[in-house]
């Protein structure tokens, strides 16, 4: 019994990341961390943020897919950022849409409103938050007919961009 508490409290201070009290040495001090002699970095040099490696890429197009799983089609849409576009019974409106270099790691978020047309045809807001194109099961919209997740952001659609409104 007492070895398997050891060994519990050992994984969950490698998973969590701390050091447990009986890894500490008499005077409660924690060991010395030397750096790594290879990479020549000590953990403050890898905690220092790279200015390029957070520049976001503003995009004017959200590329969603959906599913209508009555009849099981997937569908692909592209939707200007700050304009809605109808898929089923949903209304589906981002509000900016991020993506990273090409170079880069892909990263692509937007974060996005969704509204539902009810049956006595009234709206209802039913998502309003971050959609991350890399984790689509993270914030996808699920409802009982229709899903909708972020495929990607891009900078151009086949789509026509709508047209600016006149000013009188």
């Amino acid at each position: 019994m007492r070895m398997q508490l050891f060994r519990s409290s050992l994984l969950a201070a490698l998973v969590i990341g701390t050091v447990p009290a009986f890894a500490q040495d008499e005077s409660g001090d924690l060991p010395a961390i030397e750096p790594d002699q290879e990479q020549g970095e000590t953990l403050q040099d890898q905690r220092q943020p790279d200015a390029q490696a957070d520049q976001r890429v503003e995009n004017p197009v959200a590329e969603f897919s959906g599913i209508d799983k009555i009849t099981g089609r997937i569908i692909n849409f592209d939707v200007y950022v700050n304009e809605t576009v109808q898929f089923g019974a949903l209304q589906v409106t981002p509000k900016i849409c991020y993506s990273r270099p090409k170079a880069e790691e892909p990263k692509t978020d937007s974060f996005v409103q969704v509204d539902e047309i009810t049956l006595d045809r009234k709206i209802r807001r039913i998502f309003t938050g971050w959609m991350f194109a890399e984790s689509p099961g993270l914030n996808a919209v699920e409802h009982p007919v229709y899903d909708v997740w972020l495929k990607e952001c891009k900078q151009k659609s086949d789509v026509p961009a709508p047209e600016a409104q006149k000013t009188n």
